[in-house]
């Protein structure tokens, strides 16, 4: 039986959050991130993205190439409830949900819970159900495989509905530029540019021998999306065993205070998971990659899990004070495992470690690697 994919994307998620929630934001340009020298925008919002502000664009030249733009500091537990809350209009159509992030996911749609046996009209009535329950609009692709689906959900954004028959499949990728191919990249398009390689019909006549001689085993990819043969199933989430986030600074941080503050915004982004499926982590890891390269993990593991933002917070910061590096600091990681979920058991009592005020103790693990 042939697949009936569905991919949802919430249009410009973040920001759109934020100008939902504060009136004055609608129909100015926004970006979700910090607004300092080192700040990063983590969205922005439509109106912004016609000046060029995209995410992972350091704020300063955001700034620069946005007049007017507004800065507004991330909500990440705002983001979780209404991404849960999304999730579970989902699982009302199908069991088979695989979530990508807080803003996307994939759905298998063949055997539907309920509503019509169209891929279609379900993906209509998923997006009316999103407004009506959350006042945000999304974007969805619909087709026989998850390549072609993701595809089609970047159509027609923002609040579009993309349709890729199997019939129409092969006139959709013969014109489809190469940039539009899920993970070809700025300078694999320029690459494949130069070799003439345009669009998906340049892709699926150049052959896979060609292709795997010129990109390695990404090649084999190519040829298949470009022919539309994807045959990867829609998995439901695992239960996941991490959380972390780290953040490449466009200046290097030098003193003690700005590395505090930076791990602060960084415990912050983490524990904005907790409070949905997870209620906290027993073990937390620092991540510290210093001007020369050098790398150093930091990890406790704790008796009582942290569960929130500032405690997350205090075992980090005792980490980072415990050793201070001795150069300039490029990178900064915090990463939480050993989750715990409501109603889970307590763990193992040989996995206390006490962590006096001060001190992250005797028996924190430390590893370092070279780069």
């Amino acid at each position: 039986m042939q697949r009936k994919i569905i991919h949802v994307d919430m249009d410009a998620f973040y920001a759109s959050v934020e100008q939902r929630d504060d009136p004055s934001l609608r129909g100015r340009p926004v970006a979700v991130g910090g607004s300092s020298r080192r700040g990063v925008v983590a969205a922005a919002s439509y109106e912004a993205r016609a000046y060029g502000v995209h995410s992972a664009m350091p704020s300063v030249t955001a700034a620069r190439r946005c007049p007017g733009l507004v800065f507004v500091r991330p909500r990440f537990p705002v983001y979780r409830e209404i991404s849960d809350r999304i999730r579970s209009i989902f699982l009302e159509y199908t069991p088979l949900v695989e979530p990508l992030s807080l803003d996307e996911a994939y759905l298998d749609v063949s055997e539907p819970r309920k509503g019509p046996p169209s891929a279609t009209l379900i993906a209509r009535e998923i997006k009316r159900r999103i407004l009506a329950d959350t006042g945000l609009t999304a974007s969805a692709g619909v087709s026989y495989n998850k390549f072609l689906a993701k595809v089609a959900s970047a159509a027609q954004k923002p609040d579009g509905l993309t349709v890729i028959r199997p019939e129409d499949a092969d006139a959709f990728l013969a014109v489809l530029p190469v940039e539009k191919f899920f993970g070809v990249g700025p300078v694999t398009a320029r690459r494949m540019h130069e070799s003439g390689l345009m669009n998906g019909g340049d892709l699926r006549r150049a052959g896979e021998e060609r292709l795997l001689a010129s990109f390695g085993r990404a090649g084999r990819y190519y040829h298949r999306a470009a022919c539309g043969v994807d045959h990867r199933p829609v998995v439901p989430e695992r239960r996941r065993k991490s959380i972390g986030a780290e953040r490449t600074f466009f200046d290097d941080l030098e003193s003690p205070e700005e590395m505090v503050d930076r791990i602060r915004a960084i415990s912050g982004i983490v524990a904005g998971h907790f409070g949905g499926r997870w209620s906290g982590a027993h073990t937390v890891t620092l991540k510290v990659r210093t001007r020369d390269f050098r790398t150093t993990t930091r990890q406790v593991t704790l008796e009582e899990p942290v569960t929130d933002a500032e405690g997350l917070f205090d075992v980090a910061r005792r980490l980072l004070l415990q050793a201070l590096p001795e150069l300039p600091v490029r990178l900064l990681g915090v990463s939480v495992s050993k989750l715990r979920v409501p109603g889970d058991d307590p763990p193992d009592p040989q996995l206390r470690l006490d962590l006096p005020a001060g001190d992250c103790g005797q028996d924190a693990i430390v590893t370092v690697t070279g780069t």
